[in-house]
């Protein structure tokens, strides 16, 4: 979601100075989510890109430890433009001049009707740690989503309910290295440059990997109940289903993050370049986010 781990640990744990106070820090981030691109969910119909806004709300305290809340509002929606809420917990550990380390919680809360697929991950545990002794910084990510998802709907004129489960566990391996320019246009500004090479590997299940919305794709088409004509109604029935994946590599990405910081204020656009595998998509993709922030 373009600044990740923590917002770039809190903008770099504030350009490398340690932070001795704690903030509340309220913002509005903008980009693209797949979505469905007819009024009605058409697995015949590719994904569409629609572009959100998200508004965020987000205590850090000055021990490490931080919460937010976010919500997902889509444009051009059909159903309900709310589409996702998202509540986290986490730790991050910026006191060390070599390492950087965090943990982090989120829960999911999707709406029922809304134009984007559903994913049954809707719980994530994510943990990182940074290595900045040298010029380049390696890290590594750790991902873990798991969750179901029940939706009573019609299926040839008969109460359906389907019920969806799962799990996703990812690697991502990455080298990155922070540029600080200071003083841009004033004495109060500062922009921060960061670079990183990303390879992500892990089971795709559900292709949730919900810090790189990106690597979503369509969830299978459903099979269709058959019944022979003059045979009786069948009872409303329940459909369960289970997708099972190896761990393999799944994508290659290249992401620019830019921070401009004046005072209390902070733009910060995200660009992407990324190369899935075993997803039938040939070339290269790219996406765009931006936040705006302003720290109390």
């Amino acid at each position: 979601m373009g600044q990740t781990l923590a917002e770039l640990e809190h903008q770099l744990d504030s350009l490398l100075h340690k932070k001795e106070k704690s903030e509340l820090v309220a913002s509005v981030g903008y980009g693209n989510n797949p979505a469905y691109g007819s009024p009605t969910p058409n697995y015949e119909l590719p994904l569409v890109m629609k572009t959100f806004i998200s508004p965020s709300l987000t205590y850090y305290h000055k021990s490490g430890f931080y919460g937010s809340v976010s919500g997902y509002y889509l444009f051009n929606a059909y159903q309900d433009p709310w589409y996702e809420w998202d509540f986290t917990a986490g730790y991050d550990y910026t006191k060390n001049d070599k390492l950087l380390t965090g943990i982090s919680y989120t829960r999911y809360i999707f709406a029922d009707s809304s134009d984007v697929p559903l994913s049954p991950i809707n719980n994530e545990l994510f943990a990182y740690f940074y290595y900045r002794q040298w010029w380049l910084e390696p890290g590594v990510s750790l991902d873990y989503g798991w969750g179901k998802t029940v939706t009573d709907g019609m299926r040839n004129g008969l109460k359906s309910r389907q019920t969806l489960q799962g799990h996703d566990f990812n690697v991502i391996a990455a080298v990155r290295h922070p540029f600080i320019f200071t003083g841009i246009l004033s004495s109060k500004d500062a922009i921060l440059l960061t670079p990183s090479f990303a390879l992500t590997m892990g089971t795709a299940n559900y292709f949730s990997n919900l810090k790189g919305f990106q690597y979503f794709t369509r969830s299978s088409k459903p099979s269709k109940v058959v019944r022979k004509p003059g045979a009786a109604i069948p009872k409303p029935f329940d459909i369960s289903a289970k997708q099972i994946t190896a761990f393999e590599p799944r994508a290659l990405d290249l992401t620019v993050n830019v921070s401009y910081l004046f005072g209390k204020v902070s733009f910060s656009p995200s660009y992407t370049v990324f190369k899935t595998f075993n997803t039938g998509e040939n070339g290269l993709l790219s996406y765009f986010t931006a936040k705006l922030s302003y720290s109390f």
